[in-house]
């Protein structure tokens, strides 16, 4: 695939500008030939007034730098056409966002002046600082393609105050190692906003060399998802004001004082807690049996609430002491390369709650303590989300009947009912995101509505209203019949028409009722959130 240069992406916007044209350029001059002084200023204002009037055809949109406006107002006031070296030397920022650029030339070069540039959302492999002039002061290259800092580092421009690399795959040591001080000695903030970052205390440590450091943005990168997370940033970081968009208070760093210092500290691991709490609208399945079916085996419903998590260890179980089943789904889900979905898969564990019978709200109050090491995974599992499903098991038990045929010797003993194995299935599922905790939140608490489900139930109760009423009608009409057997013809005739009338209304009834059956709908109350160290605790509860 070809490469798009971004100094002839540039070139292109300043055509745009149309800076010899009307009404910039010789149509300018035209209206400054006038001897009339008082002629002469009003052509001038109503050029000017075509550049910024909105509805004006030779209005431009100049989001792409600041310096648009006051460019093109220079080209209607100045009487020579402005050369292309004052143009570059005039940019002082340039926005190229979302372009497609592929590569940055030489030709940016040009832009001497430039202390701006803003590339976000294009396609750019890697930064070459030969083609960055040294006069930047900011740089933002977030959402691109760079896997390496190293075209970067071997000669930053000595002025950059901002750096923006954010969303972008960088998170080796050797990045790291190339975020320090000696690199980028005027840095006031940098954006490593979701990279792929593991390592805390070696980024930390890097970091902690930038003397002008400020402002630091980390949410999204694996790390931040541990525990340790932000305490040991704040206390690694004495000099740091701003971190993750919030400010750093004096009770916060003193509270979080000492971490850095602290041996044996566990620092890469995150601790997740999840909780089922209750279950409604579940409709009672003793209801919507069939009346006709045999009284024997008596049929008994239980309910319960699963999904997968990740884990590398047995989870910490706060309500059960059951071992998870380790499964490996058959698809693949969220974003991430195939191979890492793959390993990710590989260590997802399958926990069921406890099975509680049928009621009109199921209590589970089943809570789950993950502890998980490979940040990398959890931070795919968490952009991928996490599937609840209901299920529900039929199984049969042994009547009561069957114990008394036992203390009656004298009939004789009949064969006992063998028990089938339970039946399970699933009755829905529901899909629950999780990308808000890699954004800084702390915890996901939704009450979860299985609509799909929901509907099942409601055609469910619509078929079993379509019976009941048939089986209504049918009642009613051998009734009338029996009933007719014993008068006369006219007798007769009069109530046939009426039994039709009668049957025709509750048909009418039926069709209304089809549409307009009250279910409530099926919910499970649902929680996911991360475990914190808390400023002020003691050392020993860190570890």
């Amino acid at each position: 695939m070809d490469s798009k240069k971004l100094s002839a992406v540039i070139e292109k916007r300043i055509r745009r500008l149309c800076l010899s044209d009307f009404p910039c350029g010789r149509a300018s001059n035209e209206c400054r030939k006038s001897e009339d002084s008082a002629e002469k200023a009003n052509g001038t204002d109503a050029l000017l007034d075509l550049l910024s009037c909105p509805r004006s055809p030779w209005s431009h949109d100049g989001s792409w730098s600041r310096q648009v406006p006051g460019l093109r107002r220079l080209a209607v006031l100045t009487p020579e056409p402005l050369q292309p070296d004052f143009i570059y030397t005039y940019f002082t920022t340039l926005r190229i966002v979302d372009k497609g650029v592929t590569a940055i030339d030489s030709g940016l070069l040009k832009f001497s002046q430039l202390e701006e540039l803003v590339l976000s959302v294009n396609k750019i492999p890697e930064i070459p600082v030969e083609n960055l002039p040294n006069t930047l002061k900011i740089l933002e290259v977030s959402a691109n393609h760079l896997s390496s800092l190293r075209a970067l580092t071997t000669r930053p421009p000595p002025r950059l105050l901002h750096l923006g690399l954010g969303s972008n795959g960088l998170g080796s040591h050797q990045d790291a190692a190339r975020l320090t001080g000696r690199h980028w000695p005027q840095l006031v903030c940098l954006d490593l906003s979701d990279c792929e970052f593991q390592d805390q205390r070696t980024l930390l440590e890097a970091l902690r060399t930038l003397p002008r450091l400020r402002t630091l943005v980390l949410m999204g990168n694996p790390f931040t998802l541990a525990s340790s997370y932000p305490g040991l940033a704040v206390d690694s970081l004495p000099r740091l004001s701003c971190l993750d968009a919030s400010w750093i208070g004096a009770e916060e760093r003193r509270g979080f004082g000492g971490l850095a210092d602290t041996t044996g500290l566990i620092v890469d691991q995150a601790s997740v807690k999840v909780s089922v709490g209750r279950m409604r609208g579940i409709p009672d399945p003793q209801t919507s049996a069939d009346k006709d079916s045999p009284d024997l085996p008596v049929v008994a419903y239980s309910f319960s609430v699963s999904y997968e998590f990740l884990s590398h260890q047995t989870p910490i179980d706060l309500t059960d002491d059951r071992e998870p089943e380790v499964i490996t789904p058959a698809a693949t889900r969220g974003d991430g390369s195939d191979a890492d979905l793959q390993s990710d898969n590989n260590k997802l564990s399958r926990h069921s709650t406890s099975k509680l019978p049928w009621s009109t709200c199921m209590d589970f109050s089943d809570t789950q303590t993950y502890t998980v090491s490979d940040l990398g995974a959890l931070k795919r599992f968490f952009n991928q989300g996490v599937r609840l499903s209901i299920e529900e098991e039929k199984s049969s038990i042994k009547s009561d009947s069957a114990k008394d045929k036992s203390k009656d010797k004298k009939k004789k003993s009949a064969p006992e009912l063998v028990q089938d194995a339970p039946v399970n299935r699933t009755l829905g599922s529901v899909h629950v995101p999780l990308q808000s905790l890699l954004r800084g939140g702390q915890k996901v608490s939704v009450v979860c509505d299985l609509g799909a489900l929901h509907k099942g139930f409601e055609a469910q109760a619509t078929q079993m209203l379509k019976k009941d009423l048939g089986k209504k009608i049918k009642e009613e009409e051998d009734k009338e019949l029996k009933l007719g057997r014993g008068k006369g013809a006219g007798q007769r005739t009069a109530t046939s028409s009426k039994g039709k009338e009668r049957k025709a209304h509750e048909m009418d009834v039926l069709t209304d009722s089809s549409t307009s059956v009250p279910v409530e709908p099926p919910t499970v109350e649902f929680s996911v959130e991360l475990q914190r160290w808390q400023p002020g605790a003691p050392t020993h509860l860190h570890q």
